[in-house]
């Protein structure tokens, strides 16, 4: 009944009644009637069909200006409705008319200046997963929880039984009992997090907001007493020996879960030996146990400032599967043959096994390809390290003849004291060592995706998309706005010609910014079972092979190649297994790495302003880097971002204009653009809203400094 109807309303452009949709398909009896009644509900629950305020039908995409999907609201007020396969399209704060985060909404779409926006229209669905906040006793001894996420204005009232154990101030994961009405609800507590003044709480509530958790259960911790401490001689038969070769590990300061090691060699023909060696987490993780669905859950690690919170236990992720210094570990190894044009000539995937012979850092690694200081324990891999960094640039500028987009957006770290208070806010340093492990990782993950792409198999690739035509132009519009010209066929939509755009910006003061919506302009990365390559990095198969320890369909992967090269089972029903099996995971695990990206984006920002805190009244200089109407966003040097609300500005009333990107004064004309640089003083800053907000001190322009009134 469903395909009947579906078939049927797809030409029909204009609302219908239940009873003319029975009539169109020719049915008779009550009976048939009512199946067409519930169909229809069916349809509207699963939002293919819209049902009217007047009680009619018709199916939701013959309505072009009518969109249904998940409203994801910033903490700038402004949101975006989250659409499957479709861009997102912005809400502004004024058309929001009572939907909060994570709601399934009915919006209406319109053109507003450069880009789409939207007006909910009618929530259709409340999500209330995942609800975390801080409990509140009342005189009356009731029980409520004020919900960390300030953009769902909720009331919730705990059970009693379940708020017996918590005390004020205690952060608790609920899960919602009864409705009492679209703001107001019961729930009982699942589990206390802990106090808010306790050290770490602060971090944990936000990765139980986003369905990240720490502990891993009975079955885990059980299953984990079968897991050795060190290789079993019987794990090493039909694994390919390279403990005598020179192999050794490249990672942060206070990186514990080393998934990856490398060895270089110059072969006879002049050649580059390149060996990137990868933990064999699938010798320990198998399919069907509560270890490796306990991982599939995860999807991934999560790296919130200080606190990881791992797809493995620690006993996995920092014992037996990670490439410790000295110590036999069970590999994948993929060894490539790679020319002085960057291009691998031959290869081979294999197991073996290791023992790393140093655990170098990031840090001592610069020191010697980058400041020619050999740091003491370094001396005896000081020519193999200059070798690997003569291979990266060859590679590097490989990967970017071919069009590998470098969008060079800085990254913020967070520095903590030891009870996990942030003390000051930096940027991350990349330099020649950090992009050395990125390309050798680059070059071992394609000639994977490529060889089992060749086999023809069922496989999971990391795939990236060409972006919308659309975007890129509203893009491009924007750029026109600020006042710069781009040369070159920018409608040839290749990576090539999005790289030319941002080599062209990269002398602009705004380049940060504009690389930044470049990147925002560009499709999402994701995990599929179908290779339509990687855009971003020119890449025409890629797969994620290198991270085993911390992410699943790395672990997938491994698996994969086991299965095809190893055990050689390429059966039909194998192959049919996988084909059902491999667009599941890929989904679930694009969602998990969403769900961890958006856990660290929240952790950043809550920790930016409990460091700004401790800096109200002072003053710095930064750049306007988003325009809203209600005032404008700037960035200072280190990356923390603070609000200067429109109703700070002296002197006149301001106005957004979108068409021009600008806030504009309507007596004086005074502006202020997107790029503009500006001195800014911190007047507040809220570590439980993750909110900062600036006032306008002075516009510096070309140097010279125009004080406001």
């Amino acid at each position: 009944m469903k395909e009947k109807i579906l078939n049927l309303l797809e030409n029909i452009h204009e609302a219908k009644e239940a009873i003319e949709i029975n009539d169109m398909l020719g049915l008779k009896t009550a009976e048939e009637y009512r199946e067409v009644q519930d169909t229809l509900n069916e349809l509207v629950d699963e939002y293919q069909v819209f049902f009217t305020k007047k009680g009619k039908y018709i199916l939701l995409k013959n309505c072009p200006g009518l969109k249904i999907g998940r409203l994801s609201v910033s903490k700038k007020g402004f949101g975006f409705v989250i659409l499957d396969k479709e861009d997102d399209i912005y809400v502004d704060e004024r058309n929001m008319h009572d939907a909060i985060h994570d709601d399934i909404v009915l919006v209406e779409v319109f053109p507003s200046g450069v880009r789409k926006e939207a007006k909910v229209l009618r929530i259709i669905k409340r999500e209330l997963q995942n609800l975390v906040g801080e409990v509140h006793f009342e005189d009356d001894g009731d029980a409520y929880i004020k919900l960390d996420d300030d953009k769902r204005e909720l009331t919730i009232e705990l059970t009693p039984d379940s708020a017996k154990n918590c005390v004020d101030g205690h952060k608790v994961l609920v899960k919602v009992i009864k409705e009492i009405n679209k703001h107001r609800y019961i729930a009982e507590v699942e589990k206390i997090i802990g106090h808010k003044d306790d050290p770490g709480t602060d971090i944990l509530s936000i990765a139980y907001k986003h369905g990240i958790y720490e502990d891993f259960g009975e079955e885990v911790e059980k299953e984990l007493e079968d897991i050795p401490n060190e290789v079993a001689p019987k794990d090493l038969v039909n694994r390919r020996d390279l403990t005598n070769d020179v192999i050794f590990t490249i990672d942060g300061d206070d990186t514990k879960d080393i998934d990856d090691a490398i060895g270089i060699k110059i072969l006879k023909n002049g050649n580059y030996e390149l060996g990137v060696h990868i933990a064999d987490v699938s010798n320990y993780v198998k399919e069907n146990t509560a270890l490796g669905d306990a991982a599939y859950e995860r999807g991934t690690s999560s790296y919130l400032a200080d606190t990881v919170i791992p797809m493995l236990p620690h006993k996995l992720s920092n014992g037996i599967c990670s490439l410790n210094e000295g110590t036999i570990r069970l590999t994948m190894s993929c060894v490539m043959e790679i020319d002085h044009k960057g291009k691998v000539v031959d290869y081979d995937i294999f197991p073996s096994y290791i023992k790393s012979r140093k655990k170098m850092t990031y840090k001592k690694v610069n020191d010697i390809i980058v400041r020619g200081i050999v740091d003491p324990g370094y001396e005896e891999f000081a020519d193999d390290l200059m070798k690997m960094n003569e291979l990266h640039k060859i590679l590097r500028k490989e990967h970017t003849s071919r069009g590998y987009i470098n969008f060079d957006i800085d990254e913020a770290k967070i520095v903590q004291d030891e009870n996990g208070k942030a003390i000051d806010v930096v940027k991350r340093i990349r330099e020649e060592g950090e992009m050395l492990i990125e390309d050798f990782m680059i070059a071992a993950n394609e000639t994977v995706a490529s060889h089992i792409y060749n086999m023809q198999l069922p496989f999971i690739y990391r795939v990236h998309d060409v972006p919308k035509p659309e975007k890129i132009d509203e893009f491009m519009t924007l750029v026109k706005i600020l006042g710069y010209k781009i040369t070159g066929n920018i409608h040839e939509l290749t990576p090539k010609s999005i790289d030319s755009i941002l080599n062209q910006l990269r002398d602009k003061k705004e380049f940060e910014i504009l690389s930044s919506l470049l990147l925002r302009s560009m499709r999402k990365a994701e995990y599929s079972k179908e290779n339509i390559g990687h855009f971003g990095l020119a890449s025409r198969a890629y797969t994620h092979f290198t991270s085993p320890i911390r992410r699943f369909p790395d672990l997938v992967v491994h698996r994969l190649l086991k299965t095809y090269l190893v055990d050689n089972d390429m059966s039909m029903t194998t192959i049919q297994t996988l084909e059902n099996n491999l667009v599941e995971i890929a989904q679930h695990s694009s969602e998990r790495e969403v769900a961890a990206v958006d856990a660290e984006r929240d952790v950043l920002d809550m920790k930016m302003a409990e460091y700004m805190e401790d800096h109200i009244g002072e003053e710095y200089v930064g750049m306007i880097n988003t325009i809203t109407n209600f005032g404008f966003f700037v960035e200072l040097p280190n990356l923390v971002e603070g609000l200067v609300h429109v109703q700070t500005l002296k002197g006149d009333y301001f106005t957004y204009v979108p068409e021009i990107l600008a806030m504009i004064g309507k007596s004086t004309k005074k502006m202020y653009r997107l790029g503009d640089k500006v001195k800014v003083r911190c007047v507040s800053a809220s570590k439980e809203n993750s909110m900062i907000d600036f006032e306008l001190v002075e516009v510096l322009e070309d140097g010279d400094k125009k004080q406001e009134s």
